[in-house]
This record gives C-alpha cells, sequence and structure tokens, in this order.
C-alpha cells in the first residue's frame, strides 16, 4: 500500500506504488506459471492492494489502474485455465471472495465472475446483477468508478443479447439492459461524488481533477458513458426499447444528478452514440430534457451537435426527409431553443445566436425548400435580440455573420436572401465594422456565381443590406478604416454595380436612379468609385435605347436618351466636390462622345462646356493639364454631331489651352495635335488645309522658342526631337493629300533637321530621324499613287 505522507509529492506516490505493484505481479505471473492457485490470489489481491490509495490524481490513479487491468486479463485466462483442468468455477467464485481488502475482493470477483459466465454454468444475468450489487461496496467516487468501469468493460461481450451466446429463456436482452442500466447510474453517482467529497476548501482542487477527467478522451470512454455506448451497441435495443425505456432512465439520471459537467458530457453520450433514427423519433423526450439541466452546463454546444447529426443523417439519406416533416422535427428544435434560452435568463448572446446559428444551418440542410422555416429562425433570433442594441461582443458578432452569411452559402443566390424579410432585421443588430464585413460576404457571392439582380425593388433591398459599405452618415465619431480596406471594399461595390441589370430599358432606368439616391447620400469619398461604374451602365442604356424615329413617343418617352443625360449631368456634377475634378473631367468627355452619337449637339456641347470649365477652375499641374488637353483634342476629334460655329468655339478654345501651357515641348506638341481638328479624311466640312498648316507653322515656331530657350540657359543646343515630330505630321498630312501641305514643306523640315548640330549627339533624336526616313523609303517601293507623292521628295 502507497504510504500516506503529507510531504511527499504525487510522483514519489505512483513511483512507489508502480514498484510494489510491478514486484507482487511478477509473483503472480510466477504462481501462473506454477498453475499454484493459492499463491496466484495472494499476490494479485497484494497487487490489487495498491488501488487503495487516496493520494493520486484521476490521471495518476488511471496509470495504476492500466496496469493493473493488463494483469487481470491474464488471471482471467489462468481462471479459464484452472476449470478446464477441473477446478469448480463455483468453488473459485466463492474462493476470490475470502481476499482480506474489499477492493481487491471485488476486482477479483469480477474476473472470476466473468469466467462463470463464460462457462454456462449459471445464467449470465444472475452473475451480472451479482456482481452489480456486490460493487456496492465500494463507495469511495474514485475507487468505486474504476471498479465499475473495470466491470463494465469485462461484461459488456457476455450480455445476454439478441444472437448473443448468452442469450436463453432465462438470459433475455431487457436483462442486459437492466444491467447496463444499473452500472451507469451508480458510476454517474460516484461521478458526480467526486466534487462533493472532503473539506469545502478543496472544492476547486477537486473541480480540476473533474476536468481532467472529461478531458482524458481515453478515460471516459471507459468510465460512465461507455456504458451507454455498450447500450447503443445491443442488436435488442431497438427503437421502442430505446423510447419507452432507456432514454427516460438515462435522461433521469443526467437531469437528477444536478452536475453541470455530468450533464453536459452525458448528453452529448447520448448524441453521439445512439443511432440518428432514433434521436429523429424521439426528439420531443430528448429536447424537453434541456431546460431542465443546470443553468451553466453548455447546452449550447450539446444541442449544436444534435442538429448538426441530424443535418448529415438528412444529407446521406434523402429518403428520410418526409421523416423530418412528420415529426415536425424543426417546430420542436425552435421550440426547445426558446424554452432553454428562457429557463437560463443569464445566457450569453454568444450561445443565443450559435444556436439560432446551428438551426438555421440545420433548416437549410433538411428544408431548403422551406423559406418561411429560415424567416422564422431569423425572426425568432431577433426576439431574443430586441432591447439589447448593437452586438459589441466579437465571437457574438462573429457568429452572427455566420448566421447571416448561412443562406448565401446554401443557396448561392442573394436574391433568395432577399425573400427572407428577417434579414435585414437581423442585420441591424451588428456594429458599423461588421456590417461591411456582411455586405462584403454579400457582394463576394453576388460575384462568384454572378448574380444578376433585376428589379429596382430587389436592388432596393439589396443596397439597406450592403448600406455598410454605401452609407458613413452614421459612422462613429473617430472610428479609422484603413485606406487600403476602404478602397477595396469600395473597388467591389463598383463591381457589384455592373450585377444590377434588366434587359428591359425602363427598368434598368428604375435601377440605376435607385443607385443615384444612395451613392449621392453615401458621402463624398466614396463617389470617385461609386459614380464611374454607374456612368458606364448609364451610357450602356443609351445604346441599348431605340433609334427616336423608332419610338413612337420619341423625348416624351418614359426612358430617353434625353433623360439618361439629364441623369447624367447630375451624378457627375457631385465629383468635383469629392473632390475628383480629374474624373468628372473625364466623364463628362465620355458622355460628350455618347452624345454624339445619339445627334445630341446641344447636350454634346454642355459636356463639353462642363470639361471646359473644370480644365480651366480646377486641373491646375502641368502634366494633368497636358493629359486633360490631349483628351480633349482626341475627344474633340472624333465629334461630327457639332455645326460650324459650335465646332469653332471648342477648337479654338482647344488651340487656345495648347499655347498656354507651361512647357515649351508639351505646347509645341499640344499645338501640332490640333492641327488633326482642321481635317478629318471622312467629313467634307472638316477640312480645313491652311488651318492645319497654321497649326504645323505654329508648333515649328514653338518647338525653335525652346530651343533657343535651352541653348541660352544651358550654353547648348537642345534636341531635335521636336523637329522631327513636326516632320512626322508634315508627313501624315502630305500623304493625306493637303493641298497646303507640299513637297517643298517636307524638304524644308528635312532639311532643317539636317543642318542641326545636336543631331549627331543625341543618339535618341539621331535614330527617329533615321527611322523616319526609312519609313519615307518604304512608302516610295509601295508604288500607286502613295508611292508617287514620296518620290517627289528629294532628301
Amino acid at each position: 500500500m502507497i504510504a500516506d505522507g503529507a510531504g511527499e509529492d504525487e510522483e514519489k506516490w505512483l513511483a512507489a506504488g508502480a514498484a510494489a505493484f510491478k514486484q507482487n505481479a511478477f509473483y503472480m505471473q510466477r504462481a501462473i506459471d506454477s498453475n499454484n492457485l493459492k499463491d496466484a490470489l495472494k499476490y494479485s489481491a497484494q497487487m490489487l492492494s495498491e488501488l487503495r490509495t487516496s493520494k493520486l490524481s484521476p490521471h495518476k490513479y488511471y496509470d495504476l489502474y492500466m496496469r493493473a487491468f493488463d494483469e487481470l486479463r491474464k488471471l482471467e485466462i489462468f481462471f479459464m485455465e484452472e476449470t478446464r483442468r477441473g477446478c469448480s468455477v463455483i468453488e473459485l467464485y466463492e474462493l476470490v471472495q475470502h481476499a482480506g481488502n474489499i477492493l481487491p475482493r471485488l476486482y477479483l470477483l469480477c474476473t472470476a465472475g466473468s469466467v462463470y459466465i463464460k462457462t454456462k454454468e449459471a445464467p449470465a444475468k444472475e452473475i451480472l446483477k451479482d456482481l452489480v450489487e456486490m460493487c456496492r461496496g465500494i463507495q469511495h467516487p474514485l475507487r468505486g468508478l474504476f471498479l465499475r468501469s473495470y466491470l463494465a468493460q469485462i461484461s459488456r461481450d457476455k450480455l445476454p443479447d439478441i444472437g448473443s451466446e448468452y442469450e436463453g429463456d432465462a438470459d433475455t436482452v431487457t436483462d442486459a439492459v437492466e444491467f447496463v442500466l444499473l452500472n451507469f447510474t451508480e458510476m454517474n453517482k460516484l461521478w458526480v461524488r467526486m466534487q462533493h467529497q472532503g473539506p469545502a476548501r478543496d472544492k476547486e482542487k477537486r473541480e480540476k481533477e473533474r476536468s481532467e477527467l472529461r478531458d482524458l478522451r481515453a478515460f471516459l470512454t471507459y468510465q460512465v458513458g461507455k456504458n451507454l455506448h455498450v447500450l447503443s451497441q445491443l442488436e435488442g435495443v431497438d427503437l421502442d426499447m430505446y423510447r419507452d425505456t432507456v432514454l427516460p432512465r438515462v435522461l433521469e439520471q443526467i437531469v437528477n444528478c444536478r452536475d453541470e459537467i455530468a450533464q453536459y458530457y452525458l448528453m452529448d453520450c447520448i448524441i453521439q452514440v445512439f443511432p440518428d433514427e432514433y434521436h429523429l423519433q424521439t426528439l420531443d423526450v430528448l429536447l424537453g430534457a434541456c431546460p431542465q439541466l443546470q443553468p451553466s452546463v453548455d447546452i449550447m454546444t450539446v444541442l449544436s451537435r444534435l442538429m448538426e447529426r441530424l443535418s448529415s443523417y438528412a444529407a446521406l439519406n434523402t429518403e428520410v426527409l418526409p421523416y423530418f416533416l412528420q415529426v415536425e422535427a424543426f417546430s420542436k428544435l425552435n421550440n426547445a431553443i426558446g424554452k432553454v434560452i428562457e429557463a437560463q435568463e443569464d445566457m450569453p448572446i454568444l450561445s443565443a445566436v450559435t444556436l439560432y446559428s446551428s438551426l438555421l444551418k440545420f433548416t437549410l440542410h433538411v428544408h431548403p425548400d422551406r423559406l418561411d422555416y429560415a424567416d422564422q429562425v431569423l425572426g425568432s433570433c431577433i426576439k431574443q435580440l430586441s432591447g439589447k442594441g448593437k452586438i459589441h461582443d466579437t465571437r457574438a458578432t462573429k457568429e452572427l455573420v455566420t448566421l447571416l452569411s448561412a443562406p448565401l452559402e446554401k443557396y448561392n443566390d442573394v436574391v433568395i436572401a432577399l425573400k427572407l424579410t428577417n434579414y435585414p432585421l437581423v442585420l441591424d443588430y451588428l456594429d458599423s465594422e461588421n456590417k461591411r464585413v456582411m455586405a462584403t460576404v454579400i457582394i463576394r457571392s453576388i460575384m462568384k456565381n454572378k448574380t444578376i439582380i433585376a428589379t429596382a425593388e430587389k436592388v432596393e433591398a439589396l443596397l439597406e443590406l450592403i448600406k455598410g459599405l454605401i452609407n458613413d452618415l452614421d459612422e462613429p465619431q473617430g472610428l479609422e478604416v484603413d485606406e487600403d480596406d476602404f478602397e477595396e471594399e469600395q473597388n467591389s461595390v463598383a463591381r457589384l454595380i455592373h450585377m444590377l441589370y434588366s434587359d428591359d430599358p425602363e427598368e434598368m432606368f428604375k435601377i440605376i436612379s435607385v443607385l443615384k439616391n444612395h451613392f449621392l447620400t453615401g458621402g463624398p469619398k466614396r463617389l470617385k468609385f461609386t459614380i464611374p461604374p454607374l456612368v458606364v451602365s448609364a451610357l450602356k442604356l443609351i445604346r441599348r435605347l431605340p433609334e427616336e424615329g423608332d419610338n413612337p413617343f420619341g423625348k416624351e418617352a418614359s426612358v430617353s436618351a434625353t433623360k439618361i443625360f439629364q441623369f447624367l449631368n447630375q451624378i457627375i456634377e457631385a465629383l468635383p466636390s469629392a473632390p475628383s475634378p480629374d474624373l468628372a473631367f473625364r466623364l463628362y468627355l465620355q458622355c460628350a462622345e455618347a452624345a454624339n452619337k445619339c445627334d445630341e449637339e446641344p447636350i454634346a456641347y454642355e459636356f463639353f462646356t462642363q470639361a471646359y470649365i473644370l480644365y480651366e477652375e480646377e486641373i491646375s499641374d502641368s502634366k494633368a493639364q497636358v493629359t486633360a488637353l490631349q483628351l480633349i483634342i482626341g475627344t474633340l476629334q472624333r465629334m461630327h454631331v457639332f455645326g460650324v460655329e459650335n465646332r469653332d468655339t471648342l477648337t479654338h478654345k482647344a488651340t487656345g489651352y495648347s499655347a498656354k501651357l507651361l512647357k515649351k515641348p508639351d505646347q509645341c506638341r499640344a499645338v501640332y495635335a490640333c492641327s488633326h481638328l482642321f481635317w478629318l479624311q471622312d467629313q467634307e466640312t472638316i477640312q480645313d488645309g491652311e488651318r492645319v498648316l497654321r497649326c504645323l507653322k505654329r508648333a515649328l515656331k514653338i518647338a525653335n522658342s525652346a530651343q533657343q530657350m535651352t541653348s541660352a540657359a544651358r550654353g547648348s543646343t537642345g534636341s531635335v526631337t521636336l523637329f522631327i515630330e513636326i516632320l512626322n505630321k508634315y508627313l501624315y498630312f502630305y500623304e493625306k493629300g493637303i493641298p497646303q501641305v507640299t513637297v517643298e514643306s517636307v524638304e524644308s523640315m528635312i532639311q532643317l533637321i539636317k543642318n542641326e548640330e545636336s543631331l549627331t549627339s543625341d543618339p535618341s533624336a539621331e535614330s527617329f530621324f533615321a527611322s523616319t526616313l526609312r519609313f519615307m523609303e518604304f512608302q516610295k517601293q509601295k508604288g500607286g499613287v502613295v508611292g508617287d507623292k514620296y518620290e517627289q521628295i528629294k532628301v
């Protein structure tokens, strides 16, 4: 026996016990080898006496118990061999009861009882009943728990089950069930008493020990819950017996023990070990016990696992789905969750939300066609959250996001989620940050599944769901959002706009009108992301409209190009205040080009006017001015809708802007680019060779001036690159047949470049000029009209 010493630690006690155990096990084995029953019983009893210690924690005691278990298996084999050699099993059963101490005596009695049952010299039920009653002699929780665990282990294959060799007229499966339930009841009592034995000051220590037991899966498997596993393996335990006998008695014991750890673990055991079919048919009984459990029991996990198992059962066996409706599984689960939350007044929000999240997943898997069930779950969740305001618990909000994401993941169609009337009401309980997270989830679902939202009503509902991304009016003061995250969020909104589409022009116009109303109230910093795709959608709509001649209502139609252009003007006007004047400038030019294709001269002129105003008032950076002027010239060149007066006004402005650029090279390039505004090959009304030549000469003058300024400032002749660029323009217009651009003017430009001293000192300019000359030679060799033209030029 391990000596009780207050100053010795647990490791020393275990080491001492293990040493004594090993020594007696050695002598026991030697006696077995010598077929000496008397000595085998003597040394086995001394060996088992080491289990009488009270100084070891459950963890360490389990180590010692497993050593004993292994040795007892050897002893059981020896007992069986003794009976074959003529030893009476009845005498053996009585002989082991002569052991001096009760704990070794009962271990030996269980071992001998196992052999007794195998010999079939007495009904199994009588022996099992005797053993389970005799084990009451050990009331110490830890020692008794392991003793009954040993009893459960050695008897599991000797129960009188249907089809078992131990089944007979006197032995039925009812006897087996009675034995297991009795052993289970006694083990559960011992398990609970582990918390209450000893002085109150040791209660915390005992709780810790019991938690260790719960964490030792091997131990628990062979302890209390093992009895339930044995019951689940009995062939004779059919649905009727489970419903009428097993489940009521197990639940009665669980509820009456009033211990949170035992209740949680045993409820989980029931769910895990018995068939799903049994759970489905006894839902009302199983769920009825849940509100009676201790308030501190983690009922959230228990119910969640039950619903997960039932969901998996339905997924693997689709033929059982009608039974779920027949037994009203959804209603029972929903009511049970409500009663549990009501019974546990202090239940955390996290637990309540998790329960409804599990119920929603169950509903979506088992009843995917019953949207009313899903909406009912959301409504029940709202009922529990009402009066609590925004949820700020991180884990609870994460679980709420999971709940809201479930319909999207199941249906892969946000349109179905829009049909759930309680969906946006649940969303309102999220704080601003998590609303953005949920909005991102919704948008990703739409983009991933390429879901088209085709009505203004649905778009309105969708925008309410993602208002966390499109509206910052209710942002908390001082809340800082990472710029990269913000840009990514707004880019996702921009991509979403292209999924809001209807083939009906009138409905499409309603959609973009709804978008406008939301975006313009969403704060200026979002406009540069949301307005451009909205403009693109509106321009696409214009291209789909019938020609006015084909439309009997013309401009008075409910949706016309004129109305859409007015709409575009309204939304682009908001951008300069964003501030995004560069973006507004580009959009005005795009709209002007669209108006050009619709032959809407006044509208196109107005868009150009707005672009010019922005250029003059908002674009001050020299590089930005160069880029903007290139866009003006390029767009204006493609316009055919303007009359002479309007076109002259716009081209005059463009050439005026060109001459006012800060840098001379930029002026030169802008001016020669303006030459294209006066000669369009396919439009005879825009073919003014004089003004083309005037632009080229003015560009040449500016290039000369730029070279002189470089020479004066740096003491060296500037690059001739500008001259070569102008030469290329001369060649372009000469090839187009403009009378004012003559052979002499081209030859004069070539000679001017050749006379420049800096040509040879600038490799890039020299290469550019050589390339231009090769082009001219190539054109000569082509022959025909173009070849004849270039043949006239003498290089």
